[in-house]
């Protein structure tokens, strides 16, 4: 007797009707694209456009990113959130526990970084941080 093809178990429980998932990551190697499938996963589940999902995807790796790289808290965790408004609106965030400002910074031609958030607010309808007394949530919100 043949044993049943094993299923692949999905990596994110998604259930129907939810109109948020979140998870939170570890501060280290990996988590950026975690949080990439974390958001894909949920705008499928959605039956959002590819359009917006790749944008979503490109988002929330800067996002997460800037977290990991910036945050005094690596070594713990950051959290990461994707929410689907009633009027097809779709907004990405990421947490830390860092309480610094976010900053956007001039970059030149040449330099290898610091052009994210512009990234991030050229993808948006608008974008923006909310501080907390245990760090911050910087978010982005789509058009779908």
């Amino acid at each position: 007797m043949l044993d049943a093809p094993a299923r692949r178990r999905p990596e994110f429980y998604l259930p129907a009707g939810e109109t948020s998932h979140a998870r939170t990551l570890p501060c280290g190697p990996g988590s950026v694209a975690v949080a990439r499938r974390l958001v894909v996963a949920a705008l499928a589940r959605w039956g959002m456009s590819e359009d917006v999902a790749e944008r979503v995807e490109l988002i929330v790796s800067e996002l997460a990113t800037n977290a990991l790289r910036h945050a005094r808290t690596c070594g713990a965790s950051i959290r990461v959130t994707v929410t689907r408004g009633e009027d097809e609106h779709v907004q990405v965030a990421v947490s830390d526990l860092d309480r610094r400002s976010v900053t956007r910074r001039p970059a030149g031609p040449y330099d290898e970084g610091g052009r994210g958030l512009d990234l991030v607010a050229a993808l948006s309808v608008r974008w923006g941080c909310d501080y907390r007394h245990w760090g911050k949530r910087v978010w982005a919100d789509l058009a779908a």
